[in-house]
């Protein structure tokens, strides 16, 4: 059945060498919707990023943009503004009808941590196609933080599907009517589901967080480890709207708490180029579940937020991004938070889980 492949049917590529590894596949990487892929032990600094092309490999271009090599073995620093490719321990062989999709983690994109996955052959990033057969790589690029790593440490995540199964606007309407996928403001059905940002919250008036320049380097392992004060400043407002500095990076929230039902996974993706001088998101996939949990009252969505050229005002209630909804092509036997160590369940404005 086409759709995006479950937990179950995720074991069963690794069972058959679909999927390989250095080392094997541990339960924990096996998501609902995902398998979370691992940092090797050496990293490249680049002085560019760079696609391999079309008929050519990532370790034949690599002495045309490396710089030095570095171990990761003992942990290592990768530095703010700086370009690094790191080799995944996983590489796949792809079948005829199935091709996959790659995105960073949810820590990995609130941390302004740009991961994306590149590969032999590649014209464009975080996509493989079907018939794909080779090693996987990770390009990373810290935007706000210095950051320290280590081999096995997770920052992104390969969704595979086969065939097409994206929902359309109408089948997107019949669903939200037989299963309400949107709480706290109208359903918008736009080529997805509409995102607004919450400027107006229903106590307070804090609404955001804006990264700190030149603060500390974070160890990724550490959990609840940084005070946020040290590398985010508050955001406050009672005026309903944000004035968005050109090249700070954002940590917002949706005024839509959404649900994912369980026989279905969505991906976040900006809305339209010409909303505004801004993009939003780095991390784009939620899993069947996501939402739901216990009172299935539904989650929002936090928003990363990147401003480009110039200042742009941004306003309650703007439309910001979209979630596009596909079919699993079964059900996932664990939704998330169900047994998973899932970080962001029932979440509101949040902060990485790294900070305190």
């Amino acid at each position: 059945m086409n759709g995006v492949l479950p937990d179950s049917q995720i074991r069963s590529l690794i069972a058959q060498g679909t999927i390989r590894a250095d080392l094997p596949v541990t339960p924990e990487q096996i998501q609902p919707a995902s398998l979370d892929l691992r940092l090797g032990a050496t990293a490249y600094r680049l002085r560019a990023s760079f696609l391999a092309g079309r008929g050519r490999t990532i370790a034949a271009r690599l002495d045309d943009f490396c710089m030095h090599q570095m171990d990761l073995t003992a942990g290592a620093v990768l530095e703010r503004g700086c370009v690094y490719l790191i080799p995944l321990q996983e590489r796949i062989a792809l079948p005829a009808g199935m091709s996959a999709v790659a995105n960073a983690k949810s820590s990995t994109g609130r941390l302004d941590l740009l991961t994306r996955l590149v590969t032999d052959d590649g014209t464009e990033f975080d996509r493989l196609p079907e018939g794909y057969d080779g090693p996987l790589y990770a390009e990373i690029c810290p935007r706000s933080f210095s950051v320290l790593v280590r081999p096995g440490m997770r920052l992104n995540q390969l969704r595979l599907r086969r065939g097409q199964s994206v929902l359309s606007d109408p089948q997107l309407v019949a669903l939200n009517e037989a299963q309400p996928l949107v709480g706290g403001a109208p359903a918008l059905i736009d080529q997805g589901l509409g995102f607004s940002v919450d400027l107006r919250p229903a106590s307070g008036d804090l609404v955001g967080y804006r990264a700190r320049p030149h603060s500390g380097v974070i160890d990724l392992d550490r959990i609840g480890e940084y005070p946020a004060a040290e590398f985010w400043d508050e955001l406050r407002t009672t005026e309903g709207r944000l004035i968005l500095d050109p090249g700070a990076f954002y940590i917002l929230v949706s005024r839509e708490s959404v649900a994912i039902p369980a026989d279905y996974a969505a991906e976040m993706a900006p809305y339209l180029a010409m909303v505004g001088e801004f993009r939003v998101h780095y991390a784009g996939f939620f899993d069947p579940g996501f939402g739901i949990g216990d009172s299935g009252a539904g989650a929002r969505g936090v928003l990363e937020v990147r401003c480009h050229e110039a200042p742009f005002v941004l306003e309650h209630g703007q439309t910001v991004g979209r979630l596009v909804y596909e079919r699993m092509s079964a059900r996932p036997e664990r939704l998330y938070g169900e047994g998973i160590k899932s970080n962001y369940q029932g979440q509101g404005l949040k902060l990485a889980k790294q900070f305190r």
